[in-house]
């Protein structure tokens, strides 16, 4: 898989394919803060919405492509308050049905990691599902650690109430005076 990190420009040119992707992904089950099924009016939304963060360096979107076509996605969302710039959020890491089991998911995530880290960031967080459309396992796997959660956060994709996971994961050492909680 060839992973990129794309602009507005490339947003505009493969907005069909993520359309698709995230349609397949929420249709599917992933808990990606949508409900099953998805219209296309609802993806198309979603993702006109992340060309101004893209534009104002507030948002990092990366691909993933087999053969040129798009099959997975994720995003880093930079926090802009003063306090929070050393952080970043994990966010909408998906892979399309037809291509998970092969490793991709773990891929999108040191690419992310690896692209914080050039930005200077020393904590990521995210959280995700603790029902069938989370992803907690591969979090765990890629030393990702669990802080807790709340129950009955948000809806799984089916309608069905669900307990969120939230989990982080220290790039570098934490600024001075930070405890780590985590070793």
């Amino acid at each position: 898989m060839q992973i990129e990190r794309i602009d507005v420009a490339g947003l505009a040119a493969a907005t069909d394919e993520l359309v698709d992707l995230i349609r397949a992904c929420v249709d599917g089950g992933a808990s990606l803060g949508f409900l099953a099924p998805m219209s296309e009016t609802t993806a198309r939304t979603h993702w006109e919405a992340v060309a101004p963060e893209i534009s104002a360096g507030t948002r990092v979107v990366v691909v993933g492509r087999i053969d040129g076509r798009v099959v997975g996605s994720g995003q880093l969302r930079f926090e802009t308050k003063e306090n929070g710039r050393h952080r970043a959020e994990v966010a909408k890491v998906m892979v399309h049905p037809s291509h998970r089991r092969l490793g991709l998911a773990r891929l999108l995530m040191d690419d992310l990691e690896h692209r914080a880290t050039e930005a200077g960031i020393a904590l990521l967080y995210l959280d995700t599902s603790e029902g069938p459309g989370g992803a907690r396992p591969l979090y765990e796997s890629l030393g990702w650690h669990h802080a807790g959660g709340v129950p009955g956060y948000a809806l799984d994709p089916d309608g069905t109430p669900a307990d969120n996971a939230i989990f982080y994961k220290w790039l570098s050492e934490p600024a001075s005076g930070a405890v780590r909680h985590d070793v």
